[in-house]
């Protein structure tokens, strides 16, 4: 069991959230991601590579990190003793879970009707688990196949949505629909939201005008808010009929 491929797999795919961290230690999220940013800066990591995505209270969307065990340890190698126990003692608890046999039902034959009901309870909680898994990865991939073909520059609402099929009107409805962006004079301009996500930003141009130089700013979307759109999109096209809620439960209820 302790050599077994599947779980030294599990356990290396293992991470901890700055969320999480965050609530262990008591301090404040935005720390802990200041925290994190500088420990990568002096690892010469690219922190880009363990960053995420969650929704906060009011459905937006927030940064985060996913740490693995080693940077995790290293994160709070700092912190007081008190505080680096309580981190060991969850990814303890993470290793611990992770490892744990499963239960297989390929062979086994029930032989009451509780048991046959407790079984197709089971299967019906682990296909649910996959769809959702599918749900999160495959838009992504057809998110990444959409963007492969555009250079790291930021672009306006006509190439985005030539580019991702859904046309101009489409792409500046969804950014003010989102809060990435919202119209004053008839213009779309980034904010706040957008920009700390960089989502969305305003980039200068210079063009000649009765022989004077003028500048104007243009709405653009960057490269991350284009792949996250294209994710969104894909999600919605993506969407299918679910297991009516709780049907699990109901199932066990009448075994």
């Amino acid at each position: 069991m302790a050599n077994d491929p599947t779980i030294i797999d599990v356990l290396t795919a293992l991470t901890m959230s700055s969320r999480e961290i965050a609530s262990l230690t008591g301090k404040q999220h935005f720390h802990v991601l200041r925290d994190i940013e500088a420990m990568m800066n002096e690892l010469d990591e690219d922190a880009s590579n363990f960053g995420g995505i969650y929704s906060d209270s009011y459905g937006r969307e927030k940064p985060c990190f996913n740490l693995p065990k080693n940077l995790t340890f290293v994160l709070i190698a700092g912190y007081r003793a008190d505080i680096r126990l309580k981190i060991v003692d969850r990814w303890m608890a993470l290793e611990a879970a992770a490892s744990a046999p499963v239960a297989s039902h390929d062979f086994y034959v029930p032989q009451t009707k509780a048991e046959a009901l407790r079984l197709a309870a089971d299967l019906i909680e682990q296909v649910e688990e996959q769809r959702q898994r599918l749900d999160v990865a495959e838009p992504k991939a057809e998110a990444l196949d959409q963007m492969s073909s555009m250079n790291a520059e930021p672009k306006g609402v006509r190439d985005v949505g030539r580019h991702l099929g859904i046309g101009q009107n489409k792409v500046a409805d969804l950014v003010v629909q989102w809060g990435w962006a919202c119209r004053e004079s008839g213009k779309l301009k980034p904010t706040h939201y957008g920009r700390e996500q960089e989502y969305t930003v305003l980039t200068s141009r210079v063009f000649t005008e009765k022989g004077e130089e003028r500048v104007v700013l243009d709405f653009k979307m960057t490269r991350k808010g284009i792949n996250r759109m294209a994710v969104r999109l894909a999600q919605e096209a993506r969407k299918k009929p679910r297991l009516e809620p709780g049907m699990a439960a109901k199932i066990n209820n009448a075994a």
